[in-house]
């Protein structure tokens, strides 16, 4: 009987150990949501707010954006520069895009990464861990 009830403790302790190998594991990210877009003296305020989860401080990052109209037409390309970005802490970044109101965007795509400095980041960290969402009308992908 003390055999069985070792043998059933035994079993027990190595159960969350089991549960936490086979639980799948996060990927890094890079999560940038539109927060607000606000149109002031014929531009267009894009309010994102940026969380790098990428494990290591960034040290500038940069991306070729897109913008397209509500008719789907590329309005510009451009460049956003979220700067410096501080591992596992949010930060708010705002662009205007002049000659544009927000009203007559439809999308932004992020297209590339331009820069991603910081430890051992490479570009491709930068994309790859990218995860664009939107509380705005205006879609983002990446």
């Amino acid at each position: 009987m003390r055999q069985l009830l070792f043998l059933s403790c035994f079993i027990l302790a190595a159960l969350p150990a089991r549960a936490e190998e086979s639980a799948p594991k996060t990927t890094a990210k890079l999560a940038v949501e539109l927060n607000g877009a606000e149109t002031q003296d014929n531009s267009c305020t894009l309010t994102f707010v940026i969380t790098n989860g990428l494990g290591q401080d960034i040290d500038q990052a940069v991306y070729e954006t897109v913008l397209f109209d509500q008719d789907g037409k590329v309005n510009r390309l451009t460049l956003f520069d979220f700067g410096a970005l501080p591992q596992d802490r949010p930060r708010v970044r705002q662009f205007a895009v002049p000659n544009t109101t927000c009203e007559g965007l439809g999308r932004i795509l992020f297209n590339g990464g331009k820069t991603c400095a910081g430890g051992t980041l490479t570009t491709s960290d930068c994309e790859t861990g990218l995860m664009p969402t939107s509380r705005t009308k205006i879609e983002v992908l990446g």
